[in-house]
């Protein structure tokens, strides 16, 4: 328990405390408190529209341009994050073209496409 928590209880029980009275005290005990880091989640829910699930986890093709698959992967590169995506032909595995950035947004997957369309 924190010193904070400590005092809490100590005052819900009726005696007049200050917290920093609590906290010497606990230092002169030799007791301290674990305060336990939350764990990072990036997840935040549905976000978006979801497509629909058309490949139904058939990646391969039976001839090339039948189906791609975009990625977006992160790199460290001499302590810099640089973000990859990549168009792939499932019909052999080659990268068809690709978008480098240092951001990882929508504007890179739309740079891509567009270049894909030229070409």
């Amino acid at each position: 328990m924190s010193y904070h928590r400590i005092t809490l209880y100590i005052k819900q029980k009726g005696i007049i405390i200050n917290h920093e009275t609590v906290l010497r005290l606990m230092k002169v005990l030799g007791l301290k408190s674990l305060i336990r880091v939350k764990k990072y989640r990036s997840y935040k829910g549905e976000y978006g529209k979801i497509a629909p699930n058309i490949l139904q986890r058939n990646f391969k093709a039976v001839q090339p341009n039948q189906k791609w698959a975009i990625d977006i992967t992160e790199f460290n590169v001499r302590g810099k994050k640089l973000y990859l995506s990549p168009v792939i032909d499932l019909y052999n595995g080659k990268i068809i073209i690709y978008e480098l950035s240092d951001r990882p947004n929508f504007e890179q997957v739309t740079n891509m496409l567009k270049s894909l369309l030229k070409k």
